[in-house]
């Protein structure tokens, strides 16, 4: 049975780290009034849990455990916040600044290739998306969590221009590591990222391609929301 034809796109967008997606993809919900399911949180959660409880990110089998345990005890809420930006709850806490740390997204890189973990979250991230209405962001949403999603965008940039705003964006928080490091890891966490044996990172498709090396964030917004609007005319129920 074919599933029911939604009234409003779901959005996918998927990308490398650094491209700006979750800047972006806040911007692209409050534009059009859309809930975020920001999946890619849902990994770092995994990996903060898993730092908290001093499980390595690389033991699989205990990771897989944790990951299974937070689904069955619901312990993982995603929800808008006043300011429209997405905030992730660990068992009632808000974790939403704790996630974004370093340590913790090379972490999530590492359990998000783990298929027992992503086995746990698929379920979770489809029933947050599934009528539509929603913005998701990730790594793999076009190509495995939401093949069938009606706006799909492959955010990007070059690695130079995505390792300098990593920088930026740790220097606002304090003394930021030198642009060498970051570049390292930007690359390594690219190469993991696309390597890896369960969902890799790729463009979809049928995925528009937006590459923001030389775009300001209103103009990736504005394109991406422009696109998003074509969709929804052509959802819309024929007078």
């Amino acid at each position: 049975m074919n599933a029911p034809r939604r009234r409003k796109p779901v959005v996918a967008i998927d990308g490398p780290a650094g491209a700006g997606k979750s800047t972006v993809t806040r911007k692209v919900a409050e534009r059009l009034g859309y809930l975020i399911v920001d999946t890619g949180a849902l990994y770092r959660v995994v990996a903060l849990a898993a730092e908290r409880a001093g499980v390595s990110a690389e033991d699989e089998t205990r990771v897989t455990a944790l990951a299974d345990a937070l689904v069955a005890e619901n312990a993982v809420q995603l929800r808008r916040g006043a300011d429209g930006a997405s905030q992730v709850l660990l068992r009632g806490q808000d974790v939403s600044l704790s996630i974004r740390a370093q340590g913790v997204g090379q972490g999530a890189s590492k359990v998000s290739a783990f298929p027992g973990v992503r086995d746990a979250l698929l379920d979770l991230q489809r029933a947050q998306g599934r009528e539509g209405g929603v913005v998701l962001e990730g790594r793999d949403i076009g190509t495995v969590v939401f093949p069938d999603a009606e706006a799909k965008f492959y955010l990007t940039a070059s690695v130079d221009v995505r390792a300098q705003r990593r920088r930026d964006e740790l220097a606002a928080r304090g003394t930021p590591p030198t642009l060498a490091e970051v570049l390292s890891e930007v690359t390594e966490r690219d190469r993991r990222d696309s390597t890896r044996p369960v969902a890799p990172l790729r463009q979809a498709e049928d995925a528009l391609l937006v590459d923001s090396s030389s775009l300001s964030i209103e103009q990736v917004v504005e394109q991406i929301v422009a696109s998003v609007k074509s969709v929804e005319r052509k959802l819309a129920p024929t007078p």
